[in-house]
Parts: C-alpha cells; structure tokens; sequence
C-alpha cells in the first residue's frame, strides 16, 4: 500500500494511516521513516485496532533523510533512527514529548529545552553477544523484532575504545578459546576519557583456570584494560527472566574512577551509570545548578551522581539507594547519609517523622515513581522537586499527578542521551 508519513511516535515508527478500500482509517506503523514522506508499505502483522508493516520504498524522501552510518543499521535492533539527520532527530524528539506531555492532561507545558552533543562515539558501555558462526568467534548483538543473533563489524555509537576491546577479545580466539568460548556476552565500561576499560564476562560454565593469563594477554592488546571479572549465569526457568548470576574469576581492579562536573566517582564493573559520557556533566549541572538550601534528597541515587554535587551546596543530603553499591564509597562525610531501602519505604518514614526537604531529586527506572511516591511527595511539601525520567510516558503521568495536586511544572529539559535511537532523557523541574 502508498502511505504519507504523518509523525514519528516514540519507538521510532513512522505513523500513516490508510486512505482507502476496506480498511481506510485503519493506523499502520511502519519504522525507518520520516514525517511528509510518501512510501510503500508491507503489512506484516494485523494487531486489533493497527496494523504494522515493512518499508518497501521510499517514494518522496524527507529532505531531513541521511545515509545510516553503521552498515548494520535497519537490521541489528539497537539504533532506529540513523536515517535522519541528527537535528531532525533532535525535533522529533522534541515533537514526541510535547505530545505526551499533553496527553498525559498537561496543560501549561513550558518550552523545551533541548541539550545535545556528539551524536557518535558517544556510549560508554555495551554489552555484546558471542556466537561461533561458521567456525569463527564473533560478537553481535539480536537482530531487529528476534532473538536471533547478527554478527557486528561495527558500532559506531561505541565509544572507540569499546570496539578496540571487543576486536582485541575476538584475536585472542586462538589461543584461549577456553575462555573466549565459554563466554556467551561481554560488557565492556570505559570512563568518559577512553583512558580505562572494564571487562565482564557472562558464561554458563566457568573453565576451571587461566583467567589471569587471559587477562594479562588482552591487556597487551588492550593496555587500557583496568580490570576484567566473570559472572556465571544459572537458569531457574526458561527464558533469559529465569537467569540468576554470580561472581566467578576475577583479575585487576573491580572498578574505574569517573569524573563528572569536577567530581571523582568510584564505579563498579557492573555498577549503574548514566551511559552517555559527552552529556553526563550537562545532566548534573541541569539537575543540580542554582539550587541550595538546608536539606536535599537524591532518590533512585544509585552511585551518588548527583548526591556528590548536592553535598556542595547543601549542608545535609541523604541518599536513598534500594541496592547496595557504590553508594557509600562515593557518598562520606559529614551530613551526607545513606539510606539503603527503596524510595516508598523511606518517604513512608519520612512522612511520620514529618521531615521536609528543600529539594528531591529523582531519578526513577522506566516505570517511574507512581502514585504512592507522588502523594507522599505532596504531602511531604518539598519546595522544589527535580525529576529525571528515561520515559516520557511515566513522566507525564506523573507530573499530571503532582501539578493536579498543587505543584507548578517549571522547567522542561529533553537532553538527548541516546542519539540514533528512540530513546530519551528528561529533567522535569517542579515548584510550589
């Protein structure tokens, strides 16, 4: 079928709808596409209400549409939107979240605020697959909608040094492939300078010696290698929900040091780290610049990034981290404290003690910080509440929620930490 391309929706499809015969009306999702492009389209799958479908041709090329840059684009299912350029991606975002600020009951959205930096080069951590495919090892991620493996010859979102360090692991094949073998992924960490690199290993059956020597041997290729470990990976069930892991072998420092905004921070080789290294320090500064006071809160504080940068300005901050980690190396002193419990158990104490804090920060996993967190908060009365939030859609529910119960939705920051992907960050800033 010939469809116009009216928007990008988030996931990165392209949204038409049908103009005629049986079905006219009927919504169709078709990815890789631009806004004003007409194309033909493939019906792959009918789901009730819309249809998704394959791009067959582009007919009218959006002038905002580009060459991909990875050769593996449109098939391997990292990246979905290589094919526009980085300032229409940019809008599009932007198009997206005024849309779902306003569909979540919104009504005085602030102007956007878009903060943005080198579109490549730009993750500092990845986690790549390992397959033998026709007797060579190689590393890959899944392909698009499967989970079938594609072997990669590049990621040009990596920053270099990470594809250094898969490169180097694939040439040691030769002579540890009772290491390079067992592994059935890797992750690779390296710090915002490139200077540091940490390697985990995730096997099903740990070989019974020679981690070391593996390790001192891909350090002479990769002399940035700082540390390496190994997680055994053990089934409960099927599927990859059902997999438990634990530590195995383990060689060199557990961690790196990364520095933000003027701070030292210890990270663990698996420790939770914001994954852009250009944007990182204009995150912190977004969620921390300007504000001072008695008492902060950083909730979902994970490492401490903001909590370092709090601890600056404000004479008490108490970070609240369900997991323990790195929490307590990066956060010491005089009034910091720690709290490990999840962010619901701790407000529901602190609305009995009655504590009220200047400032909260959050910075929530996808499902974002729901209604308990909100109500809480706004019976706590804090005077100014900086959300950070990976998804749009609980944002909005969320701010609906606070602004309906008194709060004032200040300042709107979409700050793009995954470019060439749908994904987005946002810095919400509320006041009473």
């Amino acid at each position: 079928m010939k469809l116009l391309i009216e928007k990008i929706v988030y996931g990165g499809n392209g949204l038409a709808h049908i103009q005629e015969g049986a079905d006219a009306g009927g919504a169709v999702f078709v990815p890789f596409t631009l806004p004003g492009e007409q194309i033909e389209a493939e019906v792959t799958e009918e789901r009730g209400s819309f249809y998704e479908a394959g791009l067959a041709r582009v007919i009218t090329p959006s002038p905002n549409r580009v060459v991909p840059r990875c050769v593996h684009f449109g098939v391997c299912g990292g990246c979905h939107l290589q094919h526009a350029s980085y300032s229409a991606q940019l809008e599009l975002k932007r198009a997206i979240l005024q849309e779902t600020m306003e569909r979540a009951g919104l009504d005085a959205v602030p102007a956007i605020e878009i903060h943005s930096a080198e579109p490549w080069g730009y993750r500092n951590r990845i986690r790549l697959r390992v397959a033998v495919v026709e007797g060579d090892l190689r590393v890959g991620y899944l392909q698009r909608g499967s989970s079938q493996f594609l072997p990669v010859q590049m990621c040009p979102i990596a920053a270099p040094v990470l594809w250094r360090a898969a490169e180097a692991f694939l040439h040691l094949d030769e002579n540890f492939k009772q290491w390079s073998r067992a592994a059935e992924e890797i992750e690779l960490f390296t710090n915002g300078d490139e200077e540091k690199v940490q390697m985990t290993l995730f096997v099903q059956t740990q070989p019974a010696k020679g981690f070391a020597e593996f390790c001192e041997a891909l350090r002479q290729r990769l002399p940035e290698l700082a540390g390496a470990g190994v997680q055994v990976m053990e089934s409960s069930g099927r599927g990859r929900k059902s997999l438990r892991v634990r530590p195995g072998a383990a060689w060199g420092a557990a961690g790196l040091n990364y520095t933000v905004a003027g701070e030292t921070y210890w990270v663990s080789r698996r420790s939770f780290f914001q994954v852009n290294r250009f944007l990182v320090d204009e995150l912190v500064e977004l969620t921390t610049a300007g504000r001072s006071g008695k008492l902060a809160w950083d909730l979902y504080a994970g490492a401490g990034l903001f909590s370092r940068v709090l601890a600056k300005r404000f004479p008490e901050v108490v970070s609240v981290e369900a997991a323990e980690g790195d929490l307590a190396v990066n956060l010491r002193g005089a009034g910091r404290r720690n709290v490990t419990a999840t962010t619901t158990e701790f407000l529901r104490q602190a609305a009995l003690e009655r504590d009220r804090p200047d400032l909260v920060v959050m910075d929530p996993p996808r499902a974002g910080v729901g209604a308990e967190v909100c109500a809480l908060l706004v019976r706590l009365k804090p005077r100014e509440i900086v959300y950070v939030s990976c998804d749009p859609a609980t944002l909005g529910r969320d701010l609906r929620a606070m602004v309906d119960s008194g709060y004032r939705l200040n300042r709107l920051h979409l700050v793009d930490m995954f470019p060439e992907t749908f994904h987005q960050e946002t810095v919400a800033v509320l006041g009473r």
